[in-house]
C-alpha cells in the first residue's frame, strides 16, 4: 500500500519540500531505507547518516533540514516534532495494511445472556464474558480473554489474547491491553493477628480512562474499598505492578518492571524508567520524572527529575563505598571534634601572638 507525500502532508501537516506525487510504501530507519521508503531524523547526532540515506523522503526539523539539505537529494517534510510525526505516519501505514477482524461472536465463545455486546464488536474464540458485562462498538476481544461480571469495555478498545479483566472493572475508549495482563485481581491486603494473616476482602474496582495502553503481563489490583484509578492517556509497559487503591494521573508513562505499592497517588505527565519502585501511600506531583532503578521512598511534591540509586561499580569497590557510608555518622562526629580542637588551638595561638 503506497501513500503520496502530498496526501501525508494534507493529513498530518508540515512543510513539504519536494514532489507531492512521490509515493512511499512504508517507513524504515535511516540506514535501512531505500527509494520506496520514508524515514525520519529526530536525533541531531544522526545528521551525517541522514544526509546519505537512500530514502525517498525524510521527516525532520527545520534546523536539521538546513544542515543536511545541501547533501540529501530526496523530499523533505519539515515539522516541529519529527518523532511524533513519524508515529502518526506509522499509524496510517499500519491502518492501511491491517486486515480488520470481522465483527461477531465466535461460536466457541461463552457469552452470558445478560451481557451486552455491540453488533460491531469482535469476540474471538474461547472468550468468556460473564453476566451484565458490556462490550461497546468496534471493541476487539481476542482469543481466550476473560471478562468478569459487570465489567465494561469502551468503544474501539482492543484486548489481545488471554487478557483477564475481572468483575466490575471498566476501561474507556480506544484502550489497548496486551496478552497476559490481569486487571482487577485482589490487592495485597492482610491484617496480622498473633502472627497469622487475615485476608481483607478487596471490594473496589479498577477504573481505566480513554486511550490507555497496558503492556503484556502487567497487573493492576482492584481497590480494597475505594477504586484503583488509571486516568486518560496513561501508558504502562510490560510486567508492571500497580497496587490496590493507586491513582495514576493522566498521560503518565511507566517503563517495564515498575512497581507501585498500594494507595500511592501519582500525578499527571510523569515518567518512570524501568524497574523504578514507588512505596505505598506516597504522593507524587505532576511532571515528575523518575530515573530507572530508582526507589521512591518519600513523597515528591515538586516537578523535576529524580534519581535514587548508587552508580554501578565493581563489587569490591561498591563494598568499600558501602562501608564508608555506614560509618558516615561516626566520621561526622570525629570531624566535628577535630574542628573544635583546631578552633581551640587557633584561638590559643592567636592569644599568644597578641601577648
Amino acid at each position: 500500500m503506497s501513500i503520496r507525500l502530498g496526501a501525508l502532508v494534507e493529513r498530518l501537516g508540515g512543510q513539504l519540500m519536494g514532489d507531492p506525487d512521490t509515493e512511499v510504501f512504508g517507513i524504515a530507519p535511516l540506514d535501512d531505507a531505500n527509494a520506496s521508503h520514508i524515514t525520519f531524523l529526530s536525533n541531531p547526532k544522526l545528521r551525517t547518516q541522514a544526509s546519505h540515506t537512500q530514502a525517498a523522503a525524510i521527516i525532520l526539523s527545520a534546523s536539521n533540514s538546513a544542515v543536511i539539505g545541501p547533501e540529501y537529494r530526496g523530499a523533505r517534510i519539515v515539522t516541529d516534532n519529527p518523532y511524533a510525526y513519524f508515529a502518526r505516519a506509522a499509524q496510517w501505514f499500519a491502518a492501511e495494511n491491517m486486515h480488520p477482524p470481522v465483527p461477531g461472536i465466535d461460536a466457541t465463545a461463552h457469552v452470558d445472556a445478560s451481557a451486552t455486546i455491540a453488533a460491531t464488536a469482535v469476540v474471538g474464540p474461547h472468550v468468556t464474558i460473564e453476566a451484565d458485562a458490556e462490550v461497546a462498538e468496534h471493541a476487539v476481544i481476542e482469543a481466550g480473554c476473560f471478562i468478569g461480571r459487570g465489567a465494561k469495555i469502551g468503544a474501539g478498545t482492543h484486548f489481545f489474547a488471554r487478557v483477564t479483566f475481572h468483575a466490575g472493572c471498566e476501561i474507556g475508549q480506544r484502550g489497548i491491553i496486551h496478552s497476559g495482563a490481569v486487571i482487577g485481581t485482589d490487592g495485597f491486603g492482610f491484617a496480622n493477628e498473633n502472627g497469622a494473616w487475615i485476608k481483607i476482602p478487596q471490594t473496589g474496582r479498577v477504573l481505566i480512562g480513554d486511550d490507555v495502553d497496558i503492556g503484556a503481563n502487567t497487573c493492576v489490583d482492584r481497590g480494597a474499598l475505594a477504586d484503583t484509578i488509571i486516568e486518560d492517556g496513561v501508558k504502562l509497559d510490560n510486567q508492571i505492578q500497580i497496587g490496590h487503591n493507586c491513582h495514576i494521573g493522566a498521560h503518565t508513562a511507566m517503563a517495564g518492571c515498575v512497581g507501585v505499592a498500594g494507595s500511592a497517588k501519582i500525578g499527571k505527565y510523569c515518567t518512570f524508567g524501568g524497574a523504578a519502585m514507588v512505596l505505598g501511600h506516597l504522593t507524587i506531583a505532576d511532571n515528575v520524572h523518575v530515573s530507572s532503578g530508582s526507589m521512591v521512598s518519600r513523597s515528591i511534591l515538586e516537578a523535576g527529575q529524580y534519581t535514587g540509586f548508587y552508580p554501578l561499580a565493581k563489587n569490591a569497590d561498591w563494598e568499600k563505598s558501602a562501608a564508608i557510608v555506614r560509618n558516615l555518622t561516626s566520621m561526622r562526629e570525629k570531624i566535628r571534634s577535630l574542628e573544635k580542637s583546631v578552633q581551640l588551638l587557633t584561638k590559643s595561638l592567636t592569644d599568644k601572638n597578641k601577648e
